[in-house]
């Protein structure tokens, strides 16, 4: 691979309108606030900018990954090598309406797409509104809240390749498993089209305010991932488990168990990436040696 400083210069020669940093912090631009820096961190204008981008990894070697609103997410103190990509250009922000369908770019906030549909009088995806992430990020984790998930409310998903090349699928053309869809582990998620059922505005937004309080009192205030861990079985959450072992309130430096929900762990404010994994070492060790069951991580952790 090319030393950052010449896979930098390379870019920003080859994308005059898009964002191109060298040396970017991203603990800012992940929910849980900690994180590393990445070599190079770039928000491509358009859909031939990130084509550009994909084309010059391939072609040099170079590693590369897509950052949405950085929930779900654990980067590790040392960074992310190569490039990092982010959809949040206006370009990739943009919400179409068709009928009962709304076209949205990867970029758009969930809570955006939620609010759109409500204001339009389509029910149905009033749970996206508390999640905070992306359309991008959603589709990649099959994102989901309140009994529904990502999948179940998407008709078409647009998406790049690792050569640059753009496509679009019918969902029922997309496998997706529990928090995740393998599509989007070696592509990039453009857009989806979300399709609503038309409702009356009240009742959307009824569901809505009821959504917002059960997570207001089931979920902490503080800086998180979202959930750490996978439930482990349907009868037995992740959460109900750590409580169990008695590990709400377990700190290592700035991390902490939630003690609203043990399923998160937050960012005290001084807390780095080693702190988190600590924890959920911890979590993980005390939950086989004690219960027998192996816990799997949902948050996705990356970097060096």
């Amino acid at each position: 691979m090319p030393d950052p400083h010449s896979i930098f210069d390379a870019l920003k020669t080859r994308l005059p309108r898009s964002v191109v940093r060298e040396n970017e912090p991203l603990a800012q631009r992940t929910t849980l606030r900690v994180g590393g820096r990445a070599d190079v961190y770039i928000e491509p204008a358009t859909e031939t900018d990130l084509g550009r981008v994909l084309q010059f990894c391939r072609a040099e070697g170079v590693p590369f990954m897509v950052l949405g609103r950085g929930s779900n997410l654990l980067i590790r103190d040392g960074g992310i090598r190569g490039v990092v990509v982010c959809l949040a250009h206006p370009n990739f922000s943009r919400i179409t309406v068709d009928g009962s369908d709304l076209r949205c770019g990867a970029g758009v906030k969930l809570k955006a797409v939620a609010a759109k549909a409500r204001a339009l009088g389509l029910g149905g995806l009033e749970f996206l509104e508390g999640i905070p992430g992306s359309v991008g990020g959603a589709l990649r984790m099959n994102a989901g809240s309140m009994g529904s998930a990502t999948f179940a409310i998407v008709t078409l998903v647009r998406f790049m390749d690792e050569a640059g090349k753009v496509h679009e699928r019918s969902v029922a053309q997309v496998p997706v498993e529990y928090r995740s869809c393998p599509l989007f582990r070696t592509n990039i998620a453009l857009a989806a089209t979300f399709r609503g059922k038309p409702e009356a505005k009240e009742a959307i937004a009824r569901r809505a305010r009821e959504f917002n309080q059960i997570r207001w009192k089931s979920q902490p205030k503080e800086p998180s991932a979202g959930c750490i861990f996978k439930n482990p079985t349907p009868a037995l959450s992740a959460g109900q488990l750590i409580d169990e072992l008695g590990l709400k309130g377990a700190r290592h430096g700035g991390a902490v168990v939630s003690t609203v929900h043990a399923n998160f762990i937050v960012n005290d404010g001084s807390a780095n990436a080693a702190d988190v994994l600590a924890l959920i070492d911890l979590i993980k060790t005390q939950s086989l040696a004690r219960r027998g069951i192996e816990l799997s991580e949902e948050v996705e952790i990356i970097g060096q």
